[in-house]
């Protein structure tokens, strides 16, 4: 009798993150020197959902804490965040909530696929990342990042890195993975140094990142 293999990529847990961690810093003495200073990173976890891809949206290109701004702020106005109520506020209602004009286009067009059934958001976890990225990269403002940032905090793929991402970047630098002017291919080469493990590279590059602002990944 065959069974159906399973098609997900690994992922990291809570039980299991921080021994991934030692494995990264074992192969780095720069990453090492991360955890010394600064210890584990947090065990960063969104649920799954519309809610969480909205989410990631509202931090394209800002800073967590401006994200997070928007997100609380349409939480409240739309008594819960579920896709029917964002498409039921107005522009005026989003960019009173730190809504970009092109935040409020992306964020709607979301919420149109969900609530008409055109994706399903509960059945990506199910997936392998690149049909993952395939569904949601089809969505007006879903680009490789929004889709990798969701792969790594929500989903917990164990394998995925935010390109482009300026946090990332900047704590390469420092850290002499990367020349000041580097091309993607130099980063996309850099990252590969630590498959299978990329998302507890970014996730302790982040971490040292978030340290030195005095914030945290929450």
């Amino acid at each position: 009798m065959s069974t159906k293999p399973d098609v997900t990529p690994p992922v990291y847990t809570r039980e299991n993150y921080k021994s991934y961690c030692d494995v990264l810093a074992s192969l780095n003495e720069r990453l090492a020197g991360t955890i010394e200073q600064y210890g584990y990173p947090d065990f960063w976890h969104r649920d799954p959902g519309f809610d969480a891809l909205v989410r990631i949206i509202l931090e394209q290109q800002v800073s967590l804490a401006s994200g997070r701004a928007a997100y609380d702020k349409v939480q409240d106005l739309s008594g819960g965040l579920t896709p029917n109520s964002l498409l039921a506020l107005s522009d005026a209602d989003l960019k009173g909530c730190g809504f970009s004009r092109q935040k409020s286009v992306y964020t709607r067009a979301l919420a149109e696929v969900v609530a008409s059934g055109e994706l399903d958001v509960d059945a990506l976890p199910t997936l392998p990342d690149g049909e993952i990225h395939r569904r949601l990269s089809a969505i007006k403002g879903i680009g490789e990042w929004t889709v990798n940032v969701y792969l790594l905090i929500s989903l917990h793929r164990l394998d995925v890195f935010p390109m482009g991402d300026i946090a990332l970047i900047n704590t390469m630098k420092q850290h002499d993975f990367l020349p000041s002017k580097y091309t993607k291919e130099r980063l996309g080469a850099e990252a590969r140094r630590f498959k299978p493990y990329r998302s507890i590279f970014a996730l302790l590059l982040w971490h040292e990142y978030l340290s030195r602002k005095g914030g945290s990944m929450e």
